[in-house]
């Protein structure tokens, strides 16, 4: 049966079906979305809840633990960890993807309600929760400073209109506010209570009394309704001086008379952030924008900025706004460079099937299966929701080299009939029946290869799903226009060989062709008589491959230029804010003296006092002559001599995996029961691995130095005076731990009233000492006389893995050193060290993820190899010529790894992608030999020898064509040309290198491989007394 047939006879029919994949191709590239990278949603959901001025032991025992109980009855949690700091604790829950995030909020929800009777009855507010993507980072950072404008107030500006308008934009999920919220705060003077024998508890009521707002109700007159309104609220801080607490011998004593009311800031020993170029550094608001899932980034972020002119008119002139960081121009430029680089690609593999064609007619037939089947791709991106991506238009960059083969190969058959003189009708009928067998071959033993990276688990089978469907979709699209368009032309637009009068450029390239097929011949020939050397060859690159697999470093996800790079920034756990402010203000000098540096954004005291932030945007590529990783391995040693600080700069992964707060990108954990026995080995783990080659900023979460005031309750004293422990830790919580008692519901926002005591008894341990508590006999007792204080240390912070107590060593690369070299020295350090049963370790984020991937790669390979043969054995209905065509992949991974080493480049997840590609484009020689062998030899009675000698000369020039076509067509991703091109080059040196040394080496060994396997199919047969059928 000839499919190409209907085609080739209806002419109109083939143009209108080829006229609607181009028409619904081009309307579904214009709506696709313009990502990155595609959409990698991880289920994941933070819980949060606070308690003033617990500690993190409290937070961690009080708090965390009883959520984490019921968290984990979950179903589908694959991950828990916890963070507790003063006063503050936040779960991290990492469902497995298949989980739908809405149902597992609900789940969340439902088990903080069951944890209530095991939460302190004192928590401000329930624990809440949100649901977050760790690989959603924001697409936008906006900084708000004013010269004049107090921080609170721009805050109010950022938070209450600027932020609101941006959520309204479509696809936007989140605008995030770091700044300055304004807040009433209330300070007292604990001299001051005493000498009025006013306890801080009574203050505390007076200010809930104070400050009300409860509805009055309503009038209903004969012709007129009113509403009745008060004045129940007091606005500002200084209103609040004026609030009666009590009265002594019939006078007022106010707030103003044991202390101050002023207006402030609800964080102010957190979230310091400033603004700064190379000029100058100003205290700043900074907004961080988010998008939906799924949603276009590029369009999103133009969205936002085109509502900036209109904004700027609701804020005051003195406001400046700055865009430090546009996700969607690095976004823009990246797929701007691949189409770029698509077309060059298309013009490289024309030309290539120009050199072979020698003719322009010729050489339009298969270049129009380009177009077309890259459009009609296009469309079935739409219909699956895909975006246009670095990775899905790689997929299509590669794709060129590999849409024209089969066109090629009926081409190519249709002329060889030709040169014999048929006419190009004849020749299109018969050529296309002939080939035709051939043609369901290559495509779809090309297809299946990529299904298994469909199903490969976790995230890198999520990140590279849309790629392989992208890659599949060309080449079934691809393999329908050969038996369809290609022959249908071929019959109308070629001329007969006879009607031909070749030029002299024909007369040049043919004559060279000619010496290079005779060339072949005569060494193939060789080959044949002498099949044990070629043996002997192939078990060598077979042992060299696997030594290279060892050899070779292995790495993850490549990193990308992204003009963008970030430092975290650590002090001695002892630090207090202001001096934290002090350090951070000198390490922004250093930053604003770099050279490559734009601007940026700096923050301090982000969870705790000792730790901070800097966003740095470099300046554009063209403009420096620095990549990002050397920046940020020059300013390494740079921004640690600030004394004082650690600071761990870092180029952010292109995708973030893991949702904890590491200070660096590769995390090894160490779990156990034992709190003391864990912070033990946590410490000799961050000092080893501190030695490690190729390791830097290895760090620790473990900090234990804290400084802590622990005060020693005498309980008999303490009943005997009638004072009970809640008393007096509500005295303490009230006095030190920014207490809010209240809350102003303004028109737009709501805003803390905070009580405390006044900064310099904050400053002074010894200030303790004047603070008293009101008993049930209403008189004051001072704490001194109940308690003795101890000055100890404790820990920053308190972190539990999987209900378990952790402790997490990070550490970043440094340039030339690959994860897979670091997980294997830390394997090693670890078994070196002696640890207890009870202590187990693990790597986390993306070094647990590298894991996964590469120990699940080999059965990947194994899946792949087995499905083409499977298909291979069901086409040619035989068990043995499967594997003849299969021993051409050895020879193309050898290949690709070894460019790969020779470039000094890492096997990272891109490059093992492209060498899965390999599999597939690399059988393809062998097909075409093994179908026209098997022909030779149902046709004529050849034997196997003569048989595939003659095959190999005649597929000679396709085989050439198709190989030649797609390494040139990878060429330019091989080459990493424009932004992002460097992430995409370790895929394109793989395949180039693969498809090299395996067109050299399969020319020959397939051939000997054939005549192997068919004396060993001869001696099977004779065994059995039967003989296998070969098609």
């Amino acid at each position: 049966m000839n499919i190409s047939a209907i085609w080739i006879k209806r002419p109109i029919m083939t143009i209108l079906v080829m006229f609607g994949i181009l028409f619904f191709g081009i309307n579904s590239y214009v709506d696709l979305p313009i990502n990155n990278l595609p959409a990698v949603d991880f289920p994941t959901i933070m819980v949060s809840a606070s308690l003033p001025g617990a500690s993190p032991e409290t937070m961690a025992s009080n708090v965390a633990k009883p959520l984490e109980k019921q968290f984990s009855t979950i179903q589908g949690l694959s991950s828990m960890s916890s963070q507790s700091y003063t006063g503050s604790t936040s779960i991290i829950l990492q469902f497995t993807l298949d989980r739908n995030i809405d149902a597992c909020a609900q789940d969340v929800n439902s088990k903080i309600a069951a944890a209530q009777g095991d939460l302190p009855t004192n928590l401000p507010s329930p624990p809440t929760y949100e649901k977050v993507n760790p690989s959603d980072q924001p697409i936008l950072y906006f900084a708000l400073v004013s010269e004049t404008m107090p921080l609170t107030q721009l805050n109010d500006y950022a938070e209450n209109y600027l932020a609101q308008n941006f959520s309204m934009v479509n696809g936007v999920s989140q605008v995030i506010t770091y700044g300055q919220k304004f807040a009433a705060r209330i300070q007292v003077n604990p001299k001051l209570l005493a000498k009025q024998g006013i306890g801080i508890d009574d203050v505390e009521r007076a200010v809930k009394t104070a400050n009300v707002n409860l509805p009055g109700g309503t009038i209903d007159g004969s012709f007129q309704a009113f509403t009745i309104d008060s004045n129940g609220q007091l606005m500002i801080g200084e209103a609040y001086r004026d609030v009666i607490i009590t009265y002594k011998d019939g006078t007022p004593v106010r707030v103003k008379d044991i202390g101050d009311a002023i207006s402030g800031v609800e964080k102010d020993k957190q979230m310091a952030a400033w603004y700064s170029t190379r000029e100058k550094t100003q205290r700043a608001i900074v907004l961080a924008v988010k998008k939906q899932p799924g949603s276009n980034t590029v369009l999103v972020a133009e969205g936002v900025k085109e509502l900036v002119p209109r904004l700027k008119s609701m804020v005051p002139e003195s406001v400046e706004w700055h865009l430090l960081y546009d996700a969607s121009d690095y976004i823009e430029e990246s797929i701007q460079d691949v189409q770029f680089t698509l077309i060059l690609t298309i013009i490289i593999v024309l030309f290539v099937v120009f050199v072979f064609l020698r003719s322009f007619r010729s050489t339009l037939i298969p270049n129009v299966a380009v177009p077309l089947s890259i459009i009609g791709t296009f469309a079935v991106m739409s219909i699956l929701n895909f975006s246009l991506n670095n990775l899905s238009m790689m997929a299509l960059v590669l794709c060129v080299g590999l849409v024209v083969d089969d066109a090629i190969v009926v081409l190519e058959n249709i002329v060889r009939r030709m040169e014999m003189g048929e006419n190009a009708t004849d020749a299109s009928f018969r050529g296309s029946q002939e080939i035709g067998f051939t043609i369901m071959s290559m495509t779809l033993s090309l297809v299946v290869v990529f299904i298994p990276i469909l199903f490969m688990p976790g995230i890198i089978g999520k990140l590279f799903h849309e790629f392989a469907v992208c890659i599949a979709a060309a080449i079934l699209i691809s393999g329908f226009i050969s038996v369809t368009l290609t022959p249908m032309m071929c019959s109308r637009v070629l001329k007969g060989f006879h009607e031909k009068k070749e030029g002299r450029f024909y007369a040049v390239t043919e004559k060279g062709f000619q010496t290079m097929v005779g060339f072949y011949g005569r060494t193939l020939r060789w080959v044949l008589t002498h099949r044990r050397v070629a043996l002997a060859v192939t078990v060598l690159v077979l042992v060299f491959s696997g030594f290279l697999f060892m050899k070779i470093p292995k790495g993850f996800l490549p990193t990308q230029d992204q003009n963008f790079m970030m430092a975290w920034v650590q002090a001695a756990d002892k630090i207090s804010y202001d001096d934290m402010i002090r350090h951070q203000s000198e390490l922004n000098e250093l930053v604003k003296a770099e050279p490559d540096v734009k601007d940026f954004i700096s923050v301090a005291s982000m969870n705790s006092y000792n730790n901070g932030i800097v966003f740095v945007m470099l300046k554009s590529m063209k403009d420096r002559k620095r990549s990002v990783d050397q920046i940020v391995a020059d300013l390494r040693p740079k921004l640690n001599s600030v004394p004082g600080l650690l600071v761990f700069p870092q180029n952010p992964p292109p995708i973030q995996i893991g949702a904890g707060n590491a200070l660096a990108e590769y995390q090894f954990t160490l779990q156990g029961s034992d709190l003391t026995e864990l912070y033990k080995y946590a410490g000799t783990f961050e000092e080893k691995m501190g030695k490690l080659p190729g390791l830097a900023d290895v760090n620790s979460d473990v900090k234990l130095n804290m400084p802590k005031l622990f005060i020693n309750v005498d309980r008999d004293k303490a009943s005997a005076l009638g004072l009970s422990l809640d008393q007096i830790q509500n005295a303490f919580f009230s006095a030190y731990a920014s207490r809010k008692v209240s809350t102003i519901y303004g028109k737009l926002n709501q805003y803390a009233v905070i009580l405390e005591v006044q900064p310099q008894f904050k400053s002074d341990p010894d200030a303790l000492s004047y603070l008293y508590v009101k008993s049930t006999a209403n008189k004051l007792v001072p704490i001194g006389t109940i308690s003795t204080i101890e000055q100890t240390v404790g820990p920053v912070n308190v972190n539990h893995t999987g209900q378990l107590n952790s402790a997490t060593i990070a550490f970043n690369l440094i340039p030339g050193h690959s994860v897979g070299e670091a997980v294997d020295a830390t394997h090693r350090m670890a078994k070196d060290v002696n640890l207890p049963q009870s202590i187990v370790t693990g790597f986390q984020g993306s070094a647990q993820e590298f894991q996964r991937s590469f120990s699940g790669m080999g059965f990947l390979l194994f899946v792949t190899v087995l499905v083409i043969y499977m298909v291979l054995g069901i086409l040619y209905e035989s068990f043995i010529h499967p594997v003849t065509i299969l021993t051409a992949l050895p020879l193309a991974a050898c290949g690709a790894l070894l460019t790969l080493w020779v470039f000094g480049m890492e096997l990272d997840m891109y490059g093992m992608v492209g060498i899965v590609m390999l599999i597939g484009i690399a059988k393809k020689n062998g097909i075409m030999m093994v179908d026209f062998a098997l022909e030779e030899e149902r046709t004529k009675g050849l034997n196997s020898e003569e048989s595939i000698y003659q095959a190999c000369l005649i597929r000679f020039r396709p085989i050439m064509m198709t190989t030649m076509a797609a390494l040139f067509g990878t060429l330019p991703i091989a080459l990493g040309i424009g932004a992002g091109g460097d992430a995409r080059q370790p895929m394109g040196v793989a395949v180039v290198g693969g498809l090299f040394l395996s067109q050299i080496m399969t020319l020959y060994i397939t051939p000997v491989f054939y005549v192997y396997f068919d004396e060993l199919n001869r001696w099977l047969g004779k065994r059995s007394g039967r003989k296998e059928k070969t098609v």
